[in-house]
């Protein structure tokens, strides 16, 4: 039999239950390796797998069949793109679940990436008033972020995740080889939410990864899986002190205000998560330098760092006053006022509302007609 190649973990402790993070490397030889990490954690008999029709052809098919072996299952394959996360698709999973007469004891699998999860993640929150499910992300984004916490939901035409609910998986299993097929403008945009876990919390693993991005690029997957398990394990230390968002787990979407007006004003899928978050970050770390927190430096460094891993670090031209309308529908928007978050220093990051209204506009206006971008 062959061996794991790599093999680490950890436990997210949430009020509803505990559950691990299992980050592994198996051999290629190993095809039946995630069948096998998740049967433990499925409740009942019934199985309903939703992925997407790119990650399908790749992964499903070892999965299945191992798991037909023990359960009832069946299949739920979803059109691949953030364009696509949203109630039509939901609605997908629900028929699936009721032509099969599924009932509370059903488990579903997230197969893919972020899209996938967070879209499988809301139908078991909501099917039944609440099933089981399992996260098995096969993008750097999921891996190190959003198939860690609980988040799920879908987007609106005026907002990204105004939909959705908080619930947690019962396991995540991260395997590395699944990086091996993805595509490289998907791989960098993981690196952007790697990025941000150093720019929010840790100075010291910024450092590291200006020293390690290459090898991470080139898809050496013990680099990887070691970045996988300190962002997992920070997102774990945050969640387990706010589970649904009313304190610091708010941090974590450092770039994200300006990176959903991004998403939002260029159309879902145009711009990829990660790709719109790391040109997010950038203007929040201007406004950041603008307040006097960071310096020029400082902000220079991020650039940098973004740049190395082949991301965007200007954001498309976009009306000012029309940013202003987008960010006024940002969850994190508490009595009428756009609260961001911003860096006190590289390393510490803090919500705040407390900022100049200018000095917010002069940021935005930077961009406003700048060099169009399309991804």
């Amino acid at each position: 039999m062959a061996t794991a190649l790599f093999h680490d973990g950890l436990t997210v402790h949430t009020q509803s239950h505990d559950y691990p993070i299992i980050i592994t490397e198996k051999s290629a030889t190993e095809a039946s390796s995630m069948a096998k990490q998740v049967a433990p954690y499925i409740s009942g008999r019934q199985v309903l797998i939703v992925t997407n029709d790119i990650v399908a052809p790749l992964y499903l098919k070892s999965l299945e069949d191992e798991l037909a072996q023990q359960f009832t299952v069946k299949v739920c394959v979803l059109p691949d793109g953030e364009q696509y996360k949203n109630q039509t698709s939901i609605d997908q999973i629900y028929d699936a679940l009721m032509a099969e007469h599924f009932n509370r004891d059903v488990t579903l699998i997230a197969l893919g990436g972020g899209v996938v999860g967070d879209m499988t993640g809301f139908a078991a929150a909501s099917f039944m008033r609440g099933v089981n499910f399992i996260q098995i992300p096969t993008t750097l984004l999921s891996q190190v972020d959003s198939s860690v916490g609980g988040k799920t939901g879908i987007n609106h035409a005026q907002g990204k995740n105004m939909i959705g609910a908080f619930w947690q998986p019962q396991i995540v299993l991260a395997e590395m080889s699944t990086l091996k097929t993805l595509p490289a403008r998907e791989l960098s945009a993981g690196l952007a939410e790697v990025i941000k876990y150093a720019l929010i919390m840790d100075a010291d693993f910024l450092t590291w990864l200006e020293h390690n991005l290459p090898a991470m690029m080139a898809l050496d997957l013990a680099v990887l899986g070691e970045a996988v398990k300190r962002c997992c394990q920070y997102k774990a230390d945050v969640v387990a002190q706010d589970e649904r968002e009313s304190g610091v787990r708010a941090l974590l979407n450092f770039g994200h205000t300006f990176g959903h007006v991004i998403e939002t004003h260029e159309g879902y899928g145009n711009w990829l998560h990660g790709e719109a978050v790391a040109a997010g970050m950038v203007q929040a770390a201007e406004l950041s330098q603008k307040l006097g927190w960071l310096t020029n430096e400082d902000v220079a460094r991020i650039k940098r760092v973004l740049t190395l891993a082949n991301l965007p670090i200007t954001p498309p031209a976009i009306d000012v006053q029309t940013a202003l309308d987008l960010m006024g529908h940002d969850k994190k928007v508490k009595h009428g006022q756009i609260r961001l978050i911003l860096l006190k220093s590289i390393g510490e990051a803090v919500l705040t509302n407390d900022f100049d209204a200018e000095l917010l506009t002069d940021v935005l206006s930077q961009h406003s007609s700048s060099e169009r971008q399309i991804y």
